[in-house]
């Protein structure tokens, strides 16, 4: 093979995974939220949720893509083990699509389909219909990179040593673990069926062989979603378990069928001078026939995924930090964009209530003058600091990599709740840190500051309250936020103006004029921020 076939190959082999990354991003741009939607309101009926697995799949041109959503969603607690069974079982039929469309052999077109795709993005400018350029676009790269490995392929057609490997493969336990683990590297069935199917159109691999390949595939696609359950719960582990099941089980099943009966020829006779559609027809028996054998023991596999995971005391990483190891493997599990909002509005929710917890603490501190229980509020903002940090990267890593998207309006209302919960988080700690100066300076407040620390309390608790729980008319909500930000900004004032009359009567020391004043400027901050995450809330639940 010469350096200019190698040059090629290896060429198009990038085009053709670009391009199907561009049509998966695309789709999954265009669809939005929809995809989420579906899967969580249609599983509840067996044969309906491998139908809907299959229809999600076949529309986002990957099983691994619906699988890590299905993890997503089962360790969120969104869908049950059961549930996930099918949508898996229909995922595995719905990624057959792409080897049918590759079969289909539109290299003729796939320049002018390409080109087209590239005219919307271009010279478009409503955002749906860049989304679905991009999907014509990167269907067509795809097609041109198969073309560019078919032609790089051709001399391999006279070299010994190739054909040699290739025959290598007509032993059964060669060629499984050959799919598994190419497929394994690549993280795409669909991506190395349509290899293996250039391949075979190039004379390079026989039917008989390319079959034990295939098989291996369907085992070696299930590496996406265990590596996507890395940090998950128990649930979502044995979600992926059910998936490797199923991918075995059938492999054993077709391995045995082919080594006993003429089950391939019988495949091949449906399409004798066609290679590729020999193979793309194979792939989609295999996982129909799965299903099918397989649909009635569905809450078996579930019952010996449990076996197998059996539920142990764990301190599992939170769902953040096992998608930032995602994107620190330099990849971003296809289709997830609905799971990574799920899982943003989480962990921002869990980081909003810690920060009113916190402020909540803070006041007590001062009020009970327990310099004790400074210690606790301390670590809750070193927790806020971190997760601040880690949601941030998070976030940027995200809109980094999706410029565009119905998604990414809210996952920028997200960051600004994330920075202004971190900033509640800081004013926390400076109400609590008041409680040295307190005590080394032995300053006494009076009944009436006192009384008016505990209203500042009362009021942050019940706006810090109110932004948790949105619910009912979304602009009365927000009003009745806005409200008692309002009303803070008029109790600081109201409580400057008495501080200020202290002053002049001499009812108040140097050290505690000072402090007291500090806290009323944390007192307004507090109310600034919490308006702020109330109304990027309103804009994300608006856009639903």
């Amino acid at each position: 093979m010469k350096i200019a076939d190698l040059l090629g190959l290896l060429g198009g082999l990038s085009l053709f995974l670009y391009g199907m990354q561009m049509m998966s991003d695309g789709l999954e741009e265009a669809a939005g939220n929809r995809m989420k939607n579906i899967l969580e309101k249609l599983t509840a009926n067996r044969f309906l949720g491998v139908l809907v697995g299959a229809g999600i799949t076949a529309a986002i041109q990957s099983s691994s893509a619906t699988t890590v959503m299905t993890v997503g969603f089962v360790n969120s607690g969104m869908m049950t083990l059961k549930q996930a069974v099918w949508i898996i079982m229909g995922a595995n039929i719905g990624t057959t699509i792409t080897g049918q469309l590759i079969a289909l052999d539109i290299g003729l077109l796939a320049p002018l389909i390409a080109f087209l795709g590239v005219v919307m993005i271009v010279f478009l400018k409503k955002p749906q219909l860049k989304h679905w350029g991009k999907i014509l676009a990167g269907f067509g790269v795809l097609f041109i990179g198969m073309d560019m490995m078919g032609g790089a392929m051709n001399p391999l057609r006279e070299s010994e040593a190739f054909i040699s490997i290739m025959t290598t493969f007509s032993n059964p336990l060669f060629g499984i673990l050959a799919g598994a683990v190419f497929t394994a590297i690549i993280q795409s069935s669909s991506a190395s069926v349509g290899i293996l199917q250039t391949l075979a159109v190039s004379g390079l691999i026989p039917f008989s062989s390319a079959v034990y390949v295939l098989f291996g595939q369907n085992i070696g696609t299930c590496i996406t979603a265990v590596l996507a359950s890395i940090g998950t719960n128990r649930s979502a582990k044995r979600t992926t378990a059910i998936h490797l099941m199923f991918n075995i089980i059938g492999t054993v099943i077709f391995t045995i069928l082919c080594l006993t009966l003429p089950i391939e020829n019988l495949v091949a006779s449906i399409t004798p001078s066609d290679p590729s559609r020999q193979i793309a027809n194979m792939h989609t028996i295999f996982n129909i026939a799965t299903t099918v054998l397989l649909i009635p023991f569905g809450t078996l596999l579930a019952k010996a995924a449990e076996k197998i995971l059996p539920e142990k005391e764990e301190q599992n990483k939170n769902s953040l930090t096992a998608l930032n190891e995602e994107y620190r493997r330099g990849r971003i599990s296809l289709g997830s964009a609905a799971v990574q909002l799920d899982l943003l509005a989480s962990e921002i929710h869990k980081m909003v209530t810690l920060a009113g917890a916190n402020t909540n603490k803070s006041f007590q501190l001062i009020l009970d003058g327990n310099p004790s229980a400074l210690e606790e509020v301390t670590q809750n903002e070193e927790t806020l600091d971190g997760l601040n940090k880690e949601i941030s990267q998070y976030i940027s890593k995200i809109l980094v990599n999706h410029h565009n998207g119905e998604n990414v309006d809210d996952i920028e209302q997200y960051f600004l709740i994330t920075g202004n919960a971190e900033r509640i988080g800081d004013h926390a700690l400076n109400i609590g840190g008041y409680i040295k100066t307190i005590k080394d300076r032995k300053i006494d407040f009076s009944d009436k500051a006192q009384r008016e620390i505990k209203e500042m309390q009362s009021i942050v608790n019940k706006a810090i309250n109110k932004v948790q729980n949105i619910g009912g008319d979304l602009t009365e909500w927000l009003s009745d936020i806005a409200a008692m930000e309002q009303k803070i900004d008029d109790m600081t004032k109201e409580y400057r103006d008495t501080h200020l009359e202290r002053m002049r009567q001499g009812k108040c020391s140097e050290e505690a004029c000072v402090l007291y004043s500090e806290l009323l400027t944390d007192f307004e901050r507090l109310g600034d921020h919490i308006l702020n995450i109330a109304q990027a809330y309103a804009k994300i639940n608006s856009n639903k």
